[in-house]
């Protein structure tokens, strides 16, 4: 066992993505008609997320908003400019497409992702508010997009439809 940080840091992490794949095995239950499978799914999702929540809170990795803009932009960075990139070389190499081209997508979109959190933090530095602005996120790609969604997506093609208005 590593110091107790660590583990809380790993069990942020394991909760964290628990909580996603259940939620997608709750999809995939819905698809294929076990309601009450995707009910449970979507059970544990939530109880994962509690848990997520307070490890989140011991490391008190919850501060304030100007704090977690800071936070949020320093991590997209990360993933568009050092990890994402390195995933997408090492995915050619072994001659993954499929990988390389979901590492494509999400390396766009982050760099998408880092200037919108860069704007927001921009708002909040001049002691401006930020605008109030409908969002669209594509179910296909994840393009992130404020104000009305495209026809077509730039990243990935999906059409409009594929937007969903993000509340």
């Amino acid at each position: 066992m590593g110091n107790t940080q660590g583990n809380l840091q790993t069990a942020f992490a394991g909760e964290s993505q628990a909580n996603r794949r259940y939620l997608l095995f709750a999809e995939r239950a819905e698809q294929e008609g076990y309601r009450q499978a995707a009910k449970l799914f979507r059970a544990a999702a939530d109880a994962e997320t509690v848990h997520a929540r307070n490890h989140l809170k011991v490391m008190q990795g919850v501060k304030s908003t100007r704090e977690n803009l800071v936070a949020a932009r320093g991590g997209e960075d990360y993933e568009f400019t050092e990890m994402y990139p390195g995933f997408i070389k090492q995915a050619e190499a072994e001659g993954n497409s499929k990988a390389k081209d979901s590492f494509d997508m999400a390396n766009k979109v982050e760099q998408i992702h880092h200037g919108l959190f860069d704007a927001a933090l921009g708002n909040i530095e001049k002691g401006e508010p930020i605008a109030d602005k409908t969002i669209y996120v594509c179910q296909y790609c994840g393009n992130t997009v404020e104000g009305t969604a495209p026809e077509k997506c730039p990243i990935c093609g999906a059409s409009r439809k594929m937007f969903k208005l993000i509340e």
